[in-house]
């Protein structure tokens, strides 16, 4: 189950791309946010606690491995099986990528063990957002290109997708909307639909609740989680192990061409304006300003030099 811990550090990695991707929309943060831990939160939440770059993480997003099980049961739309997949041209091509990006997946997600030893099962849903397979025939690209392990990409099909519900609720013109309106829409994202006699027990059953209630519960929880806590100013040292990337903007789509050792001192110049979690740093002190690093993974410099100090030395 997704926490408010796993929350934030989805907030902290993903905020900057998400909110300028929402201009325009009557959607918000914690709704993206609700929609990410339903479809892989039980993925990323584990991932992302082990020593694997984000770029990896996203592109271990993926599941879905129910098939056919006859009219009504199991999967109903394409693909149904492996041999509905491969008789698509460029389906053998689709079906390896889908197959290796299970046992990828599998190797840090235990549940999906037994569907791993069945050498006939893959993955139809693909990125945070779970994309479907079933879109393979009219946007082979997508999947092929695997295009899903870009946030940016999953993201901008996830909101295709949401913008459909809206319409399907006639929801078209709205600026804003309440979270109980947004479960609604989000259901018509899960099913295609969404009928008003069921309330929020529509899509799909866990066993406990379905994907309305889910949905609804995830974006309260989102709502209590803050992120983006302003650095004051001042000398800081980098506490990443595998170092912290400097980067030219204030967000993971900002490229880097420098990585700062675990370590490193450097001095906090200003927080970013629209986003806190991003700070502008200065690495020779010199008052010149060398980029934004994730504020996540600096602590204050003369608490880690006291840290150290207090370390006993090896008999």
């Amino acid at each position: 189950m997704v926490t408010a811990d796993d929350i934030g550090w989805f907030k902290r990695q993903f905020r900057t791309q998400t909110q300028a991707a929402l201009a325009g929309t009557p959607f918000d943060l914690d709704m993206i946010v609700a929609i990410a831990c339903q479809e892989t939160g039980y993925i990323w939440a584990v991932l992302r606690k082990k020593e694997l770059s984000l770029d990896r993480v996203l592109a271990l997003c993926v599941g879905d491995t129910i098939d056919f099980r006859g009219p009504g049961k199991g999967r109903q739309a394409f693909p149904r099986n492996k041999e509905a997949l491969v008789a698509e041209p460029n389906g053998q091509a689709m079906f390896d990528i889908a197959r290796k990006a299970l046992e990828d997946m599998a190797a840090f997600i235990p549940g999906y063990k037994d569907a791993v030893a069945n050498p006939k099962k893959f993955c139809h849903g693909f990125g945070v957002f779970q994309r479907d397979l079933q879109f393979f025939k009219v946007d082979p690209d997508y999947f092929l290109q695997r295009r899903y392990e870009t946030f940016a990409d999953t993201l901008a099909q996830c909101l295709g997708e949401l913008r459909r519900g809206l319409k399907k609720l006639g929801f078209e013109s709205r600026t804003s909307l309440t979270d109980l309106e947004f479960a609604k829409v989000a259901i018509a994202y899960n099913t295609g639909g969404f009928n008003p006699a069921k309330g929020l027990k529509q899509g799909f059953f866990d066993g406990e609740k379905f994907y309305g209630e889910r949905i609804f519960d995830y974006l309260e929880l989102s709502r209590t989680v803050e992120t983006g806590t302003a650095l004051a100013p001042g000398r800081y040292v980098v506490v990443a192990r595998g170092g912290l990337k400097l980067r030219g903007g204030p967000g993971t789509n900002f490229p880097s061409d420098r990585t700062l050792a675990a370590g490193t001192e450097l001095t906090v110049v200003e927080n970013d304006d629209h986003d806190p979690a991003w700070v502008r740093v200065d690495l020779e002190g010199d008052g010149l300003l060398d980029g934004y690093v994730f504020a996540g993974f600096l602590a204050p410099a003369e608490q880690h030099v006291a840290a150290r100090e207090d370390v006993p030395e090896p008999a």
